[in-house]
């Protein structure tokens, strides 16, 4: 093994070599508009009661409006929605959502249809984290895929790995 100097390349680096699924966290403010990014940093937390949380740059367009809102949903999206992966990590703000299949009976939080699953949330706390916030949520509603075969979309050393 090498020692490294911890800097922010070098702790990349590090965390890099974690392999981890890839999801989307979703949100509606209050004036209907959707809103989602892409992100890596999801895990569970606690199964009494059911919590998760994921992480947000504070730099993110994104970040302002998940802040405010009441619920979110974390879409673990499947290996061949790399695409749909790679559009909600764009740093410019576009339409995300355009084209993406939705559950259209949730109002509180989008929902991605093809999805592995989608876990909606109720936001329970905010946590500053350096220069990101945690999100944390209490599920209130899980959606799992129909498909028993589907497999995750994973990212492993700065890209898209297959299981």
């Amino acid at each position: 093994m090498t020692k490294n100097e911890v800097t922010p390349a070098a702790f990349r680096a590090a965390c890099g070599r974690f392999a981890t699924g890839v999801a989307i966290a979703t949100a509606t403010d209050r004036d209907g508009r959707k809103w989602g990014l892409t992100v890596n940093s999801f895990s569970s937390v606690s199964l009494d009661p059911p919590l998760v949380l994921f992480s947000i740059d504070k730099a993110a367009t994104s970040h302002a409006p998940f802040q405010d809102v009441s619920h979110f949903a974390v879409n673990i999206l499947c290996e061949d929605q790399q695409e749909l992966s790679n559009r909600f990590a764009a740093v410019k703000d576009q339409d995300r959502f355009e084209n993406v299949d939705l559950v259209a009976e949730e109002p509180r939080a989008p929902l991605i249809r093809d999805s592995l699953c989608a876990i909606l949330c109720e936001a329970e706390s905010r946590v500053p984290g350096g220069d990101h916030t945690v999100m944390i949520g209490r599920v209130v509603g899980i959606v799992m895929s129909a498909d028993p075969t589907a497999k995750p979309l994973m990212y492993y050393g700065g890209g898209y790995v297959k299981l």
